[in-house]
């Protein structure tokens, strides 16, 4: 840290949840070897931040701790052997341990792995690139990591996606459809479904549809769901697995709707049903920069975009989360500076 210069940015002092965040001066991070300064304009929320302040991720920052994983700005300081990036440059943040286990994006400034910026793609707005990162590659791990090297599943394959509303559900959406996909997608606010048609699903359904597998099927016919993206899991799941057809598989994401009551294997076992847990941070720097540009020419090619939603200003950060927690359509954003 440095003495002399001062920045604001959104403290976490406790594992209390966003609630008890606090807006205060703080000494100006200076980049080591290998980093960058980057002044941030835009950070966006993610329910990961949300669960991280409660404890409920398995990082356990040193505290205080600055929240956010995803940001746009202006490169302001390099340290020791970087090339990649120059000073001035309107960069986005890949997944890193920006908003981790080190200081984040809820700041003016942050310190960030020079391998692990990417200039904003050509067409799109800050907004866009600030939103897009770790939903993005957590959707594109997601539908690729059930084969090695990882690829997407064959084009014309069923893809469900639940939460489909969400951040890392509308990449699904977007992402699926690159992919020559059939997607089906789940909401149930009605105004969201016609927009995720609009933006490419192929079916919409209501999970509140107590026949729900069967209503899917129906849908379907003769063709089952080969991969879900579920980002709800609860007792929704059970009728996820019912709507399989064999081969099929599962990528886990998120748990907005709770634990899986009483979930029976046996329904797994005669279709060869399979179930994977998903870890963005799994991705080396050099993996995330080969996934963010095969994502970017994929949205390039189909004319789609990141989906934006609310923008915060700074001081509204607790009011941003509050919004978060909602489930909004597109992603919800902070404009820093």
């Amino acid at each position: 840290m440095t003495d002399n210069k001062i920045m604001r940015a959104w403290l976490m002092d406790s594992y209390d949840g966003v609630e008890k965040l606090r807006l205060s001066d703080v000494s100006e991070p200076a980049p080591g070897p290998g980093e960058a300064l980057v002044g941030i304009r835009f950070a966006a929320l993610n329910p990961a931040d949300a669960f991280l302040s409660v404890g409920q991720y398995p990082a356990r920052p040193k505290l205080p701790h600055i929240l956010g994983r995803d940001g746009v700005g202006t490169v302001l300081a390099l340290g020791p052997g970087v090339n990649a990036v120059s000073v001035g440059q309107t960069v986005g943040i890949l997944r890193c341990q920006a908003g981790v286990t080190v200081w984040g994006t809820l700041a003016e400034k942050t310190v960030v792995p020079a391998a692990s910026l990417a200039p904003v793609p050509p067409g799109w707005n800050e907004k866009e690139m600030a939103a897009a990162p770790l939903v993005f590659l957590t959707s594109w791990q997601a539908l690729t990591q059930w084969s090695e090297p990882p690829r997407p599943p064959a084009p014309g394959s069923v893809l469900l996606v639940t939460g489909a509303s969400g951040g890392v559900g509308v990449a699904s959406v977007l992402l699926g459809k690159s992919m020559g996909l059939t997607v089906a997608a789940l909401s149930r606010s009605r105004e969201k479904r016609a927009r995720l048609k609009e933006l490419g699903a192929d079916f919409v359904f209501d999970p509140g549809d107590p026949f729900l597998p069967k209503t899917i099927l129906a849908a379907l016919d003769p063709r089952k769901v080969d991969l879900v993206v579920d980002n709800v899991a609860g007792p929704q799941f059970q009728q996820v697995v019912a709507a399989l057809g064999y081969g099929g598989k599962i990528s886990l994401v998120g748990r907005s709707g709770g634990p899986v009551p009483e979930f029976n294997t046996a329904t797994l076992f005669f279709r060869r049903n399979r179930i994977g847990g998903v870890a963005v941070g799994d991705y080396a720097p050099e993996a995330a920069q080969d996934a963010w540009k095969e994502i970017v020419a994929r949205l390039q090619r189909d004319g789609s975009r990141p989906v934006v939603g609310r923008v915060f200003d700074f001081e509204e950060v607790k009011s941003a989360f509050a919004r978060l927690s909602e489930g909004p359509m597109g992603k919800v954003l902070v404009r820093v500076a």
